[in-house]
C-alpha cells in the first residue's frame, strides 16, 4: 500500500515540476494578489486616521470662530488648507467647480456672521448658568438663528466613511471653540475678580475616558485587523483553492491519455492511488500557505505595509491549514471526475473558486457583505477556513475554537470525495 501511495505521489511531483505555468499559478499568483490587494485596501483599513487631506478653506467670517477652526485643522496635521489659487481668494463658486472636476476632495466654508452667532449662543447659556449661580450681571443676547452653519462640500465620488471622518473632525473643533467661548462669558459675569473661574473644560471632560481593552485574558498582545492581516491569509486560501484548476485538468488529461485507466488496472485498491494524489496536493497546499505567510512577514514591510503577526500554536495552525488544503483538493478531484473535457471543467473550476471567495470573505470581510450574500457565506469552505485562521491569528484561539471550522471542512471534503468515487465507479461500470 505504501509503495502505491508513494508511487502516485512521485508521479504527481514529476508531472507538476514540468508544468512551470502551473507552479507559477500556485505560488506567484497568490504573491501578486496579496501584495496588490494589501496596498489597495491599506487606506480603508486605516479608517483615514493616518491620511493627510488637502482641502479648500473659505473663511468669510474672519472672526474668532473661523480662525480657531483653521488653527485646529492645521494643528491636527491631517489637513493641508488651500485658501488661494493664483493669488486669488477662492470663492464658493470656484470651490464648487474645483470639487466637481475632482481637483480637491472637499471644501470647508465658514460663513459670515458665524462668530457672532456662537457668541450670542454663549451669552444665552452664560446668562442661564449665571442666573442659577446667583450672579447678577447679564450678557446681551438675541434670538438664535438656525441658518448659520459650517458648510462642507464633498466630491460626489466620496465614500460615506470618508465623509463621516471629515465631519466628525470638524465638529470636534467647533465644539471645543463653543465651550471655550461659553467659559469666557461666564468668567465675565463673575463679580469677584480675584476668583479664577477659568479652567480647561476639555481636560475636565476627559476625566471619564473611553479606552479600548483586549477581550483576551492572555498576556500576549493580540494582532489588530489591518490590510495585511486580512489579505495575506485570505488570498493564501484563495491560492490554495486555485489548485482546483490544476487538479481537475490533470485528472481529465490522464483520463483522455489513457494513463488513468492503466493506473486503475494495476493490482490493488484504487484508494491507494487516490490517497497518493490527495497526499501530494494536500502537502503542496500546505507548503503554498506557509510560503504566503513568509511573504506577509518579510515582503509586506518592503512595500511600506505592516508585517503579518500571529500569536498561535504552530501545531493548531498546521491542523487548520491541512483541513483547508484537503477541502480544496477534494473539490478539484470532484470537478475533475465530474467533467469529461478541459473545456467543460476549467471554466466551472475558475468561476466556482471566484464565487466561493466572494461570498467567503476573501475580497472583503463577510461583515460588510449584503444580507443576501452573507446568508450564502456559510456554504463557502473559504469562509470556514478564513474564520479558523482569523481565530488563531487575531483571537489566539485554541483547539476548541477552531474545531467547528475543521469539522465543517473535513466533513465537506469526505462528502465530495464520496460523490466523486460514486461517479468514477459508475463510469468504470
Amino acid at each position: 500500500m505504501i509503495k502505491r501511495v508513494l508511487a502516485t505521489f512521485l508521479k504527481e511531483w514529476h508531472q507538476i515540476r514540468r508544468d512551470l505555468g502551473g507552479l507559477g499559478l500556485i505560488f506567484l499568483m497568490p504573491v501578486l494578489l496579496i501584495t496588490i490587494m494589501a496596498l489597495v485596501q491599506d487606506a480603508p483599513f486605516k479608517d483615514y486616521r493616518d491620511v493627510r487631506f488637502e482641502a479648500i478653506f473659505i473663511n468669510e467670517d474672519q472672526g474668532k470662530v473661523g480662525g480657531a477652526i483653521k488653527d485646529g485643522l492645521l494643528k491636527s496635521k491631517q489637513f493641508s488648507l488651500v485658501e488661494e489659487i493664483h493669488h486669488q481668494p477662492i470663492t464658493m463658486k470656484m470651490a464648487a467647480d474645483l470639487i466637481r472636476k475632482g481637483d480637491y476632495k472637499f471644501a470647508i466654508h465658514i460663513p459670515k456672521g458665524i462668530s457672532a452667532e456662537v457668541v450670542n449662543s454663549a451669552n444665552i447659556i452664560a446668562n442661564q448658568m449665571g442666573h442659577q449661580m446667583g450672579l447678577p450681571a447679564s450678557m446681551p443676547f438675541r434670538d438664535s438663528r438656525d441658518s448659520v452653519a459650517v458648510q462642507v462640500i464633498f466630491d460626489p465620488v466620496s465614500k460615506p466613511a470618508f465623509k463621516v471622518a471629515i465631519l466628525n473632525a470638524i465638529e470636534k473643533f467647533t465644539t471645543k471653540i463653543q465651550s471655550d467661548i461659553i467659559l469666557e462669558r461666564i468668567a465675565k459675569l463673575n463679580p469677584q475678580p480675584d476668583r479664577d473661574t477659568t479652567f480647561d473644560l476639555e481636560k475636565q471632560l476627559k476625566s471619564i475616558a473611553v479606552k479600548e481593552v483586549t477581550s483576551s485574558d492572555k498576556k500576549e498582545e493580540l494582532s489588530k485587523m489591518n490590510s495585511v492581516q486580512h489579505n495575506v491569509p485570505a488570498w493564501a486560501i484563495f491560492g490554495m483553492f486555485f489548485m482546483v484548476i490544476i487538479i481537475s485538468e490533470s485528472m481529465i488529461n490522464e483520463r483522455i491519455g489513457g494513463s488513468w485507466t492503466r493506473l486503475k488496472l494495476i493490482p490493488g485498491s484504487f484508494a491507494h492511488i487516490l490517497g497518493g494524489k490527495l497526499f501530494f496536493y494536500v502537502l503542496l497546499g500546505i507548503v503554498q500557505f506557509f510560503a504566503m505567510l513568509l511573504v506577509g512577514v518579510y515582503l509586506m514591510p518592503w512595500v511600506g505595509l505592516p508585517s503579518l503577526q500571529f500569536n498561535c500554536s504552530i501545531g493548531l495552525l498546521f491542523m487548520m491549514v491541512t483541513c483547508i488544503s484537503l477541502c480544496a483538493v477534494s473539490l478539484g478531484i470532484f470537478i475533475g471526475t465530474l467533467f469529461n473535457t478541459s473545456n467543460q471543467a476549467l471554466p466551472v473550476a475558475a468561476i466556482s473558486v471566484v464565487i466561493l471567495s466572494a461570498v467567503g470573505g476573501v475580497w472583503v470581510p463577510v461583515e460588510v457583505l449584503p444580507p443576501t450574500l452573507k446568508a450564502f457565506s456559510s456554504i463557502s469552505p473559504m469562509s470556514w477556513g478564513l474564520q479558523g485562521i482569523n481565530t488563531l491569528f487575531l483571537r489566539s484561539g485554541d483547539l476548541g475554537d477552531i474545531l467547528p471550522a475543521c469539522v465543517m471542512l473535513v466533513g465537506g471534503s469526505l462528502i465530495v470525495l464520496f460523490v466523486s468515487w460514486q461517479i468514477e465507479h459508475r463510469r468504470s461500470s
